[in-house]
C-alpha cells in the first residue's frame, strides 16, 4: 500500500451489513488495521453502516477510539407503525438515541431513509422527515422499497398484500424528502440504489421503482416542478410563440430530463409550441423564464414557498 499524496480523499467503509452487531472483540479485530492504515497516513478516514438499535455508549467510544469518523444509520422510516411491519426490530426511539451518542462523540452521523415500505403514505412520511430534521443528521441516503427475490417483502407481494411504490410515485416522494432536507442544511448524497451487476440480473428485483438513473430522475422532477410553475405565473393560457428558459450549463441534462422527458412533458401539459434552452445563467439550480414578454426566475428553495 502506497501513501496517499496530492488532493484526493481515501476512505475505508465498512458496509453492507450491521457493523456493530459484531462483538466488541470482532469490531476491535477489523477496525484495528484500518486504524494502523490511519495512523500511517495510508488513509483519511473510516465510515460503517449499522443498525440504531445496535449503538451504545459503550460502542461508540471504541469506535472514536479506533479511528472511525462517520456512522450511517439504517433508519429506513420513524413511524413505528411502518417499522414494525416491516420487522426492522428498533423503534424511532432507538434512531433518537443512537443519532444523540453518535453526535456527542464528535462523529458524523448519517440516515438511511426507506420510502414506500408496508404500511407508509404521505402523513408517515412526512412525519418521518419532520423527525428526521430534529435530530440533524449530517447528510442521508434515500432508497425506495424495491421487492428482491428471496425476501419476506416478496411474499408479501405475491400474496398481494404489498403495492409496490411505481417509479413516478418513488421519484415524488424522493424528491420531497431531497428538497426538505436540503432546505434544512442536511445534505442528501445519494437518491436510489446504484446500479449494479446483481441487481441488472434477471429476477433479482421483482418489483419497485428501480431505474438505473433514479437520482437524475429526482434532480429532473424538481426542475420540471420550477419550469412548471414559472409557466403557470406567466399565463400558460396563452402559449403561442417560443419560451426560453435560462439556465446554468451543469443543470443542461436536468433541465432537460432523462432522454429529454421534461422537455416534452411541458409542451404536452402547457400545449407549448417552443421551448428554448439557453445554457447562460450564472447560478446553479436556478431558472430564468422568458415567455410573453415576460421575465420569471425560480430556485429549488422557492418550491416550499407553492
Amino acid at each position: 500500500m502506497v501513501k496517499i499524496t496530492g488532493r484526493r480523499q481515501v476512505e475505508l467503509a465498512f458496509y453492507g451489513g450491521s457493523f456493530t452487531a459484531l462483538s466488541l472483540d470482532c469490531q476491535y479485530e477489523l477496525l484495528q488495521p484500518a486504524y494502523q492504515a490511519l495512523q500511517r497516513n495510508l488513509i483519511h478516514s473510516i465510515r460503517i453502516s449499522t443498525r440504531p438499535d445496535c449503538i451504545n455508549p459503550v460502542i461508540v467510544k471504541n469506535l472514536a477510539m479506533l479511528g472511525v469518523r462517520t456512522v450511517e444509520l439504517g433508519v429506513q422510516s420513524m413511524d413505528d407503525a411502518v417499522l414494525a411491519g416491516a420487522n426492522r426490530g428498533h423503534t424511532a426511539k432507538d434512531v433518537s438515541n443512537a443519532t444523540s451518542l453518535i453526535k456527542n462523540a464528535g462523529l458524523a452521523c448519517g440516515v438511511q431513509l426507506m420510502p414506500g415500505l408496508p404500511g407508509e403514505n404521505w402523513s408517515s412520511l412526512i412525519c418521518t422527515v419532520t423527525k428526521i430534521i430534529g435530530l440533524r443528521p449530517d447528510f442521508a441516503r434515500v432508497y425506495p422499497t424495491l421487492v428482491i427475490a428471496g425476501t419476506p417483502l416478496a411474499n408479501l407481494y405475491y400474496d398481494n398484500r404489498y403495492k409496490p411504490l411505481t417509479i413516478p410515485e418513488a421519484v415524488a416522494k424522493s424528491a420531497y424528502i431531497k428538497l426538505t432536507f436540503e432546505q434544512q442544511g442536511i445534505k442528501v448524497i445519494r437518491t436510489g440504489l446504484q446500479a449494479t451487476a446483481e441487481l441488472s440480473k434477471a429476477h433479482v428485483v421483482l418489483a419497485g421503482p428501480y431505474h438505473p438513473a433514479f437520482g437524475e430522475l429526482v434532480d429532473s422532477f424538481l426542475f420540471f416542478l420550477m419550469a412548471a410553475h414559472c409557466i403557470e405565473i406567466l399565463s400558460y393560457s396563452a402559449c403561442e410563440g417560443e419560451m426560453t428558459i435560462h439556465h446554468h450549463p451543469k443543470d443542461s441534462s436536468k433541465l432537460r430530463g432523462v432522454s429529454g422527458e421534461n422537455i416534452r412533458r411541458l409542451k404536452k401539459t402547457y400545449k407549448l409550441s417552443s421551448i428554448i434552452l439557453k445554457p447562460d445563467h450564472h447560478t446553479l439550480g436556478e431558472l430564468v423564464i422568458d415567455f410573453h414578454g415576460l421575465s420569471i426566475s425560480i430556485n429549488k428553495n422557492m418550491l416550499n414557498y407553492i
